[in-house]
């Protein structure tokens, strides 16, 4: 069989991830990388013997598909581009940050029979997987996807570039629609929201609650799941799930203490490790050879966005109404009796 060609523009943090991988996948002929940073792409093209430029519209004649890993804001205008170009994508994620430039993608894509996957990385996770064969009527979701400030990231809050995998994948577990959203985030080190908590609720009654942080300095990826069965606790850096069964609790009272004892069967699931970027690109290249069917439809993907974009929306709405009241609580002097009865003091 003929080696595709394959391309990847933007050679920055994630962008060299995909060049690796690429070059590891067999079947694939890594023609062409592009990058407006020319030091980035004289280094890659040394390593990796793909054509560089400068001007990604010079890849087009010279590839059957590409990844995408530009900047989010730039997302859009150039994977469109691609597209008409009769080119298959792979877009890193978040899609685009407006609906209707997603949904035009679809478009494209739909009308020119081409593959647009999304580049939602953690749906190739094994430990998801197997989490998957283990569910049954889910309760309650916690995530937590917590770690230190990135320099790296500067056109995007926790939202976008953390939260939105956690999102992705609860909308996948969770075989139901979504009925009540709840959003709060907080500024730290820069100006998008660094911590996120929200809480989303299902038709189905079972509750999801997502904390993300950029301002933490132990790095936490964890996903717990509680069933009518068990409770589930998944590591996505370990790819480890750990399951306890029949918990049962009890005090334990001393002369001079107060303990608590716990007693539980816990199985530990093993999960074939693998890299789930390179599971991704696999999976992408064999949907272009119709060897097998996308993991999602455009329509999961455009909910996964929508439910991003709200929450995004009532964080911001909440600032703005937090900023507000603190601004009236400094202009606005309120006439409270003192402890002598008399005087006037700040709300």
């Amino acid at each position: 069989m003929k080696p595709i060609k394959v391309g990847v523009v933007g050679i920055g943090h994630m962008g060299k991830y995909h060049v690796k991988c690429y070059h590891d996948i067999p079947g694939v002929s890594l023609t062409a990388i592009a990058d407006v940073n020319e030091s980035n792409l004289s280094e890659m093209a040394k390593e990796y013997g793909a054509t560089p430029y400068l001007d990604y519209s010079q890849v087009y004649d010279n590839v059957e598909a590409v990844s995408i890993a530009v900047p989010t804001r730039l997302h859009y205008p150039i994977a469109k581009d691609f597209l008409n170009a009769g080119i298959h994508v792979l877009l890193e994620k978040p899609i685009t940050q407006d609906i209707k430039e997603a949904e035009e993608l679809m478009s494209i894509a739909q009308k020119k029979n081409l593959v647009l996957q999304v580049g939602h990385v953690e749906r190739f996770n094994a430990a998801i997987w197997e989490l998957k064969k283990v569910l049954n009527n889910p309760l309650f979701v916690e995530c937590r996807r917590l770690g230190p400030f990135n320099t790296r990231i500067d056109d995007a809050g926790v939202v976008m570039d953390l939260l939105i995998h956690d999102i992705d994948i609860v909308l996948n577990l969770i075989d139901s629609a979504v009925v009540e959203l709840h959003a709060v985030g907080t500024r730290v080190y820069s100006s998008y929201e660094d911590i996120a908590n929200v809480q989303i609720i299902f038709a189905n009654g079972c509750i999801a609650n997502l904390t993300a942080s950029r301002a933490t300095e132990n790095k936490i990826r964890t996903l717990a799941i509680t069933q009518p069965d068990a409770y589930i606790f998944l590591d996505y850096a370990e790819q480890d799930i750990h399951i306890h069964r029949q918990t049962t609790g009890n005090y334990i009272l001393t002369h001079d203490t107060v303990g608590y004892q716990q007693r539980s069967v816990i199985e530990r699931v093993f999960v074939h490790k693998d890299n789930p970027l390179k599971l991704e690109l696999s999976h992408f290249l064999s949907c272009i050879a119709n060897e097998t069917k996308p993991l999602t439809t455009p329509e999961d993907d455009l909910t996964a966005l929508r439910i991003t974009l709200s929450v995004l929306e009532q964080i911001k709405a909440r600032t703005q109404a937090d900023s507000s009241a603190k601004t009236d609580s400094e202009t606005s002097l309120i006439p409270l009796p003192s402890k002598e009865g008399t005087g006037v003091v700040f709300s």
